[in-house]
């Protein structure tokens, strides 16, 4: 990519403008150090990814069943999320609304001033009207993002690391967008493991920052041991 281009680039080649505070820390931001963790990371994250994928096979295909049966639409859906280095790629999930989820929140937030105020706070709504009835559960055991572990093998996250973020939610990070840059996103990580929806934006970017400056293995192995219980009591979820 050439120096003078600060863009952050999208899939076909086409560009996005950064934020102003990327802008203002310049390219290097985008393209500094290492990865956090390096290759020992990248390493643990396909052994992982590669087990899971087979010992949980079973759960797959009762959650595409549950998926495909409870509502008309396609069984997963790749949003654009920004990664690391300002890699963006699609992220997957069980899908978990309803398939004109666009049009209703677009609908339900121009006739709703608190959830637009919600939405502009956090990105999420406790009550998303788009939610299917089989999504609710999904989304509240994370089994919506068992899909992940595909992008885990491929490289574009990890199985610890930085709640993966869309690209107008870099303004939030501030001058510590730098840390979740150097990370790749994670299926599970600090904010996971913390209450999830429960903690402020503002606290999740603290979280984002003191992984990536504190990162170990022995941490990353104390998030995965906590995922499980975080997971089966639904704490945060929405």
């Amino acid at each position: 990519m050439p120096m003078e281009s600060k863009g952050l680039a999208l899939e076909g080649g086409e560009r996005v403008s950064t934020t102003a505070s990327l802008q203002r820390q310049g390219y290097r931001t985008l393209f500094g150090p290492g990865l956090v963790g390096g290759a020992t990371k990248r390493a643990l994250d396909i052994v992982i990814a590669a087990t899971g994928l087979v010992m949980l096979a079973p759960l797959f295909v009762l959650t595409a069943l549950a998926v495909l049966l409870s509502s008309p639409g396609p069984l997963l859906y790749g949003h654009r999320r920004i990664g690391a280095n300002g890699r963006v790629f699609r992220c997957w999930k069980f899908r978990s609304m309803v398939e004109n989820s666009g049009e209703i929140l677009e609908r339900h937030l121009a006739e709703n001033p608190e959830a637009r105020a919600e939405w502009r706070r956090s990105r999420k709504l406790k009550n998303d009207v788009r939610v299917t009835p089989v999504g609710h559960i999904l989304r509240d055991y994370s089994l919506d993002e068992l899909p992940q572990l595909f992008n885990v093998l491929r490289g574009e996250m990890s199985i610890v690391g930085p709640r993966p973020v869309q690209f107008d939610e870099l303004e939030m990070y501030g001058t510590d967008v730098a840390f979740y840059l150097r990370a790749r996103p994670g299926i599970t990580g600090l904010w996971q493991v913390s209450g999830r929806n429960d903690v402020s934006y503002d606290q999740r970017v603290s979280m984002d920052k003191a992984y990536v400056s504190q990162w170990s293995l022995l941490g990353d192995f104390v998030i995965i041991l906590k995922t499980v219980p975080a997971a089966l009591t639904a704490k945060g979820a929405y």
